[in-house]
């Protein structure tokens, strides 16, 4: 009886053995033959149309969605994307919760202080939006008014050396959206954005608008936290797509009101 328990014993053991060998056989196997892709996390503010916003079944959508699912495919990546307000983007990518941001976001020379950036893919420039019978028709008219801008954007640091020459008052706000309708209540003079976003704003809302011509923006580019191995790849499948043209026809697409 004692024999037969050795035995079984035995005969258990190896089973066992057995199976961890099969299963660290299968693991390595997988692992030098990965199927599954890489997640590409991204984070977004999703109330800049047309680079990112909402559509009636909440999905985001945008030119820099677009952008940024055909640099995910190009890199074998799955993209992931995280919607925010604008202001925490910076902070995001500082506390590495994201690998990338595409946000409209002009890249600054403050910002190039705390992350790093691509080229640049797409330049708008800046522009004022009245209320369509407003006096407001230039930048001397903004004298004792006030300008609704985004926290955290390169409109608000316009406003602020602006603020130099002419007196007007700024009044910092959470998105575009808010902007707007602060207008339409007239709890706002003026709405100070992103031209693209301003043109398509202007259109649907049946506003007025001006261009600044003060500032010169550097230009969109995807943010990445300092270091990041992802900023020679991604603008390697920039400069690719706008070889190919694939880039102009995303601004074809989605920038055409310009």
């Amino acid at each position: 009886m004692k024999n037969i328990f050795v035995s079984c014993s035995i005969i258990f053991t190896l089973l066992i053995m057995a199976a961890c060998g099969q299963s660290n056989n299968d693991g390595a196997q997988d692992g030098g033959n990965k199927t599954e892709k890489s997640v590409l996390t991204m984070a977004t503010s999703a109330d800049f149309a047309p680079f990112e916003s909402r559509d009636q079944s909440g999905e985001i959508i945008g030119f820099d969605i677009d952008l940024a699912n055909a640099i995910a495919g190009e890199l074998g990546y799955e993209l992931e994307i995280k919607d925010m307000k604008f202001d925490g983007l910076i902070g995001a990518l500082q506390a590495k919760r994201v690998d990338m941001v595409l946000a409209g976001m002009s890249a600054t020379e403050k910002r190039q202080k705390n992350v790093d950036f691509s080229t640049a893919y797409n330049h708008s420039g800046e522009m004022f939006i009245t209320l369509k019978d407003s006096t407001i028709k230039t930048i001397d008219d903004l004298k004792g008014k006030t300008v609704g801008v985004q926290l955290g954007t390169i409109q608000e640091e316009g406003a602020k050396k602006l603020q130099e020459t002419v007196d007007f008052e700024i009044k910092p706000l959470d998105n575009a959206t808010t902007l707007i309708q602060e207008l339409l209540s007239n709890r706002i003079d003026v709405a100070y954005l992103d031209k693209s976003v301003a043109t398509g704003y202007i259109k649907e809302q049946d506003l007025a608008g001006f261009d600044d011509p003060t500032t010169s923006s550097p230009g969109m580019a995807v943010a990445f936290p300092k270091g990041s191995d992802l900023v020679e790849k991604v603008n390697n499948a920039l400069k690719q797509m706008e070889e190919n043209g694939k880039l102009q026809e995303l601004k074809d697409k989605w920038l055409k009101e310009e």
